[in-house]
């Protein structure tokens, strides 16, 4: 997997894998891991502040939280959700923690829900 840590960085996902058609049908354990995941992203905030990320490379608590309308605190104790998941890292530059994407993988998955949503839309009318 790539780093995409700066803004328009090469954001490729993970190493070739078998097509999803070709697996063999997920087990109640993958399937729960799948589950968690989804859970992890299926949070509006989370999800912003994800796409904070995708749009600047990296930020910090304080410039997180304004970009999102949200106090410090509350925006870091999302990041510590999804740094729990490896979707996030950080890096400390002084008195700042900086956060970024390290799972590109994330990235695609966000890039084709908005596509869904919208296709879905353009379908509907």
């Amino acid at each position: 997997m790539t780093k995409i840590r700066e803004k328009g960085a090469s954001q490729t996902c993970c190493p070739p894998k078998p097509k999803i058609s070709d697996r063999r049908l997920i087990k109640g354990k993958q399937a729960a891991e799948l589950e968690g995941l989804f859970k992890v992203l299926s949070n509006a905030t989370r999800l912003k502040l994800l796409h904070a990320l995708i749009r600047a490379g990296e930020l910090c608590v304080t410039d997180l939280a304004k970009a999102a309308g949200m106090k410090p605190q509350a925006v870091s104790n999302q990041l510590q959700r999804l740094a729990a998941r490896s979707i996030v890292a950080t890096r400390r530059e002084g008195n700042n923690i900086y956060y970024h994407i390290v799972d590109p993988c994330v990235v695609s998955l966000i890039d084709q829900g908005l596509c869904l949503i919208e296709d879905a839309k353009g379908r509907m009318g």
